[in-house]
């Protein structure tokens, strides 16, 4: 009997040993797991679904970096700039195209002409390669509609210089900082300098407020606090979804037209996973992932339907130093 539960005992030790060997054989010898990084500039919310369906699809792990909201877009340009000499990053995501324009002048990316976005129109991409813009949001007024009639809307940005509106109950997004310094920079290019300078000038000496972000305006708005501001479409659409009693409105759809602003997508030069980022870029500029975030409501659906600003990328892009400066001058010092 002794004997048996000995042997027993031995075999246990040996089954045991056997298990552990072809444990430790397999972490030695097994293929590690692709994986990619990717800096986004989207909010979370939308974008993290969209990266894990990639995940799911082709078992290439995402690691992505957000940005924070007061330094919308910006902080993750100088970020980008800063790793240029030992890149870590494979993608950008951008949600505007105004820094875009900086980062492949600065020679932070690289070119890759997608298959998948073959059919997106020329406007849309870099001739070179450095980019792709796809969906689009636009720059809007959202309204709070239990405090403000319906017949008294406002229709225009210049409706923030109308002095019937009280200035500390409307607002804006910082102009130094994400979509909001795109509308800005592309104001400037509309206008010219001097007009558009004047409107930003205006708009500080009339004390409208200036916040940290769309979110902060689009919940101060929601709360009451604020009777309208401007915001990017998807902070409307999120207001809304929440039930809150928001109204959504395309802005000089008489006059100038409403900003549209398109997502972009870049290759990093020198990305240290080159084939997972373009694996993941062609993901990104499916027609099926846009589907999914017009759903999800980041993009508008119809932007056909909505009279666009009527200005270039390059032209926007060739304003955009400009009106930084002056809009740092005029808010920040």
């Amino acid at each position: 009997m002794f004997t048996c539960v000995k042997n027993l005992k031995i075999i246990f030790f040996l089954g045991v040993s056997f298990l552990l060997s072809v444990a430790l054989f397999s972490c030695i010898f097994q293929k590690p797991r692709k994986a990619v990084v990717i800096y986004v500039c989207i909010d979370q919310v939308y974008a993290e679904p969209v990266l894990k369906a990639f995940e799911q699809k082709t078992g290439i792990k995402v690691l992505p970096v957000y940005d924070v909201e007061a330094t919308k877009t910006s902080g993750m340009i100088n970020r980008l700039i800063a790793e240029k000499p030992r890149p870590q990053a494979d993608v950008f995501w951008n949600n505007e195209f105004a820094q875009t324009f900086l980062l492949k002048e600065r020679g932070v990316l690289a070119p890759y002409f997608s298959a998948v976005g073959r059919d997106i129109s020329t406007r849309q991409k870099d001739e070179q390669g450095f980019w792709t813009a796809f969906g689009g949001r636009a720059r809007v007024i959202i309204v709070n509609r239990q405090l403000v009639a319906e017949k008294d809307y406002p229709k225009s940005i210049y409706d923030l210089l109308d002095p019937k509106w009280p200035a500390e109950r409307i607002a804006i997004s910082s102009p130094v900082f994400g979509t909001s310094a795109t509308q800005a920079a592309a104001m400037y290019a509309l206008f010219g300098p001097e007009k558009a300078r004047k409107f930003f000038k205006d708009l500080k000496e009339r004390n409208v407020r200036i916040l940290d972000g769309n979110s902060v305006v689009k919940d101060l708005v929601a709360g009451g606090q604020l009777l309208w501001g401007l915001v990017d479409s998807d902070d409307a659409f999120t207001a809304i979804h929440e039930g809150k009693n928001i109204e959504m409105i395309f802005p000089d759809q008489e006059t100038i037209g409403t900003l549209i602003i398109p997502s972009t997508v870049s290759l990093v030069a020198g990305a240290p996973h080159l084939d997972e980022a373009r694996q993941l870029i062609d993901y990104l500029l499916q027609p099926e992932t846009e589907k999914e975030l017009i759903s999800a409501g980041l993009w508008l659906e119809d932007l056909a339907k909505v009279k666009n600003m009527d200005v270039k990328f390059s032209e926007v892009m060739q304003q955009a130093q400009t009106s930084r400066d002056d809009l740092k001058n005029i808010f920040v010092r």
